[in-house]
């Protein structure tokens, strides 16, 4: 009898370690948190700038609108996307590569265009 409980507890617990993790809870990879950071960077810029230039104007929550924006265009939620940025600071090594390419991604974005090359004709070689 003992035998038939503690297969029926192992085949159970088996069944429940292997359900699938809400989508919530699935950890966006370096590169995606990396544009997602990147875009909410700009527009928290960008809604801070209006805001300065333009008092009388009020802005009441359109950052967060900016946001939902963020999240739509990279295919995140907000939750998934928090959760994700926990991960990231309670592991500093990951968090540390995330933030290096954050910082190499805005190098290249500042970097201005290399000009595409410029053909001589072959009279003037």
């Amino acid at each position: 009898m003992s035998r038939k409980w503690i297969m029926v507890s192992a085949i159970c617990f088996t069944i429940l370690a292997c359900k699938k993790t809400p989508k919530d809870q699935v950890i966006l990879p370096i590169n995606t948190m990396k544009l997602a950071m990147w875009d909410m960077m700009r527009a928290d810029e960008w809604y801070t700038q209006t805001t300065i230039k333009d008092t009388l104007n009020k802005r009441k929550k359109e950052n967060i609108q900016l946001y939902e924006q963020v999240f739509a265009i990279h295919g995140t939620t907000r939750k998934q996307f928090y959760n994700s940025y926990l991960y990231y600071e309670t592991h500093p090594k990951e968090f540390k590569v995330l933030m290096d390419s954050i910082y190499a991604y805005t190098e290249r974005e500042k970097a201005p265009p290399i000009p595409p090359p410029v053909k001589i004709p072959k009279s003037q070689r």
